[in-house]
């Protein structure tokens, strides 16, 4: 051995010894670990910028190929749904109505989505390097949201040629929606991405239970239908659980800001107020996903 070699062991020696991963416990390990997330931000960027063009690598429309899902699929349902199943006549600029709800669905889905598999896609860097795992799921959200600015475009656009568009403070209720799913898609991306290490079918029952879940928010259907379906039975107790589900919510809060202003007003006489309220619980439900996802962290190189 080397006198380099051996001063580089003696100074190795000398360090203390850290456990990868442990942070601390409770409030006190949170904090620590959003300072430490802190100082890895530029690796956010670096992996956000790494998605995108893995993602259109070889292609050459490029970006373009992030509108083609959600418009395909804004034609299918505005088609189908919309035209041969009469939702159009009960629901005015029922393309725009659609467009709205699947953009801000669709930032959910792409991060809870994404973030389930981060952990186990990024394998080979995790077993190399120490760096705080969380970083993983939590990078999800900068492709979605790049996902969303170019949905917001056209969103934007065909509301400002449908007339749906008016400027007033209720476009706030847009930034809001935003808000919520990504508290909301972080704290899910945390607990499933960490899950998914130990249990690989998670990720296959994700993508199951999102399906179900876009068809059970009010995004090709109206609200007033969940309403009256259940008014007067044996599970209208339901009526208010859905409207308060912060899925709902979001959608409720995108068709507020570009679809049509007062909408929510009669199922949610305070929608700013709800959503505000969702958010809080989302941020608290973040605090409890990071500390599941630092106990279940430990063993991470080992399934992996």
């Amino acid at each position: 051995m080397t006198d380099i070699a051996r001063d580089r062991a003696a100074r190795l020696a000398a360090e203390p010894w850290i456990d990868a991963g442990v942070s601390g416990r409770g409030l006190q390990g949170f904090v620590t670990t959003i300072r430490e997330l802190w100082r890895y931000r530029e690796l956010f960027g670096r992996l956000t910028k790494r998605e995108l063009k893995a993602r259109y690598k070889d292609s050459r429309l490029g970006f373009v190929w992030s509108l083609v899902r959600p418009l395909t699929m804004l034609f299918v349902y505005a088609l189908v749904v919309g035209e041969f199943l009469g939702a159009a006549r009960s629901i005015p600029n029922f393309g725009i109505y659609i467009f709205a709800g699947l953009a801000i669905y669709t930032l959910f889905s792409e991060t809870v989505g994404a973030g389930t598999s981060s952990i186990v896609t990024n394998s080979g860097l995790i077993k190399k390097v120490y760096l705080p795992r969380e970083i993983f799921p939590l990078a999800t959200i900068g492709p979605a949201l790049f996902t969303l600015g170019i949905q917001l475009v056209i969103l934007i656009v065909a509301s400002a040629v449908t007339g749906s568009l008016s400027l007033g403070p209720h476009l706030l209720y847009a930034l809001l929606s935003i808000v919520l799913i990504v508290v909301l898609s972080a704290a899910l991306a945390l607990v499933l991405a960490a899950t998914n290490v130990y249990l690989r079918d998670v990720s296959y029952l994700v993508d199951v239970v999102l399906v179900l879940l876009m068809w059970g928010s009010p995004i090709l259907y109206s609200i007033a239908m969940v309403r009256d379906r259940l008014a007067g039975g044996a599970f209208e107790w339901l009526t208010q659980l859905y409207i308060n589900n912060p899925l709902t919510l979001a959608v409720l809060g995108f068709q507020e800001a570009f679809w049509q202003a007062g909408a929510s007003a009669d199922f949610v006489p305070h929608l700013w107020v709800n959503m505000l309220i969702a958010t809080g619980v989302s941020a608290v439900l973040v605090i409890v996903a990071q500390r599941v996802f630092a106990r279940l962290q430990g063993d991470f190189a080992q399934e992996l």
